[in-house]
Parts: structure tokens; C-alpha cells; sequence
């Protein structure tokens, strides 16, 4: 009998142990959004906006793809070949977040960069869509989703910011970067 009170104490805590194990990886692995808020010392105001204020101000494939977390198919996109001097901002509230300093071709057929502009101006989370976790990365101002990150680019920092062509805007060295975006 005594024999038989441990094994079901032990399958308890085991079972116990295997259920909670799942909650902390995913914790762990950055389930929730990493950008901050306003209240976090950002050099800007986020940007709120309705998603019926969004659909006026956005084509419908700019808002399938930042506010919906579409991908634009690979090799679609005129931006990743453009190689001239400039400024990458979100197509969604056109905050700076790459510069053409740091694009490079990554054979993918998506503009690449080896860093952003100001980690301040990125946000990140943790996504699952395709069963192994990947890092998506958004715009921190008004949410738009950007791309993914991946820890196989060039030196110096060895990562890979993988952006849809579709969410950024490019402005040519030598023009004014446009406001940011207000509300509507």
C-alpha cells in the first residue's frame, strides 16, 4: 500500500512539474512585447490610432502587413535592391528606424539590415506562427509590424534584420525626413 501512496504522490508532482515547465519557457522566451511606453523615456510620443483610422491611412497590403503581421513574398519588394544613401522609416507613422549604412543583401528578397537606427525605435516579442520561436520585430511608435530578427548576419553585430519592403518608406540622403505621423 505504502509503495503504491509514493507512485501517486511522485506521478502528482511529476504531472505537476511538466504543466508548469511549459509556463516558464514561455515566459521565458519573450511571450510578451518588449517594446516600452510612453512612460519609459522614449524620445517620442507612441502613436494610438483606431484600426478603422489606420485602413484610411494605409493601403490595404501596408495594413495587412503592419498591423496584421502579413509577409509580402520574397523578392516583391523595389526596396531591397535600392543601395542609395538614406533613411528607412515605418510606412505607418514614419519614425527613422534604419539607416541605408547598415542594408545589406542577404540573398533573401527581403531588405536587410545588420542594425536599426536607434534600438529605442524597435520593439520586439516572441512569435510562434511557424512552430519554432522566431523574434519579430515592430515599429516602438505605433506598433507596425516589420519583420523578423534572425542571429545569422554579418559582422559586427552577427544579426540579420530581416524587414517586409512594404512597411518601410525610403528617403533619399539630402531630402527632409517627413513628420512623424499625428493622429488622424
Amino acid at each position: 500500500m505504502e509503495k503504491h501512496v509514493h507512485r501517486t504522490q511522485r506521478r502528482l508532482i511529476l504531472t505537476a512539474i511538466g504543466l508548469a515547465l511549459p509556463a516558464f519557457w514561455l515566459k521565458g522566451c519573450g511571450g510578451g512585447t518588449a517594446n516600452a511606453g510612453a512612460s519609459s523615456g522614449l524620445p517620442f510620443e507612441p502613436l494610438e490610432l483606431t484600426e478603422a483610422q489606420w485602413r484610411q491611412i494605409l493601403t490595404p497590403e501596408e495594413y495587412r502587413i503592419l498591423r496584421r503581421e502579413g509577409t509580402e513574398r520574397a523578392f516583391s519588394s523595389p526596396l531591397d535592391q535600392e543601395y542609395g544613401e538614406g533613411i528607412y522609416v515605418c510606412a505607418g507613422c514614419f519614425l527613422p528606424l534604419f539607416s541605408s549604412a547598415h542594408k545589406y543583401d542577404s540573398g533573401t528578397g527581403w531588405p536587410s539590415f545588420w542594425q536599426p537606427i536607434d534600438d529605442r525605435h524597435i520593439g520586439t516579442k516572441r512569435d510562434f506562427r511557424l512552430i519554432i520561436p522566431r523574434t519579430e520585430y515592430h515599429c516602438a511608435r505605433c506598433g507596425g509590424h516589420q519583420g523578423h530578427v534572425f542571429n545569422d548576419g554579418p559582422p559586427p553585430t552577427g544579426q540579420r534584420w530581416c524587414n517586409n519592403g512594404v512597411a518601410l518608406r525610403f528617403v533619399p540622403a539630402g531630402e527632409e525626413l517627413p513628420a512623424l505621423r499625428k493622429g488622424v
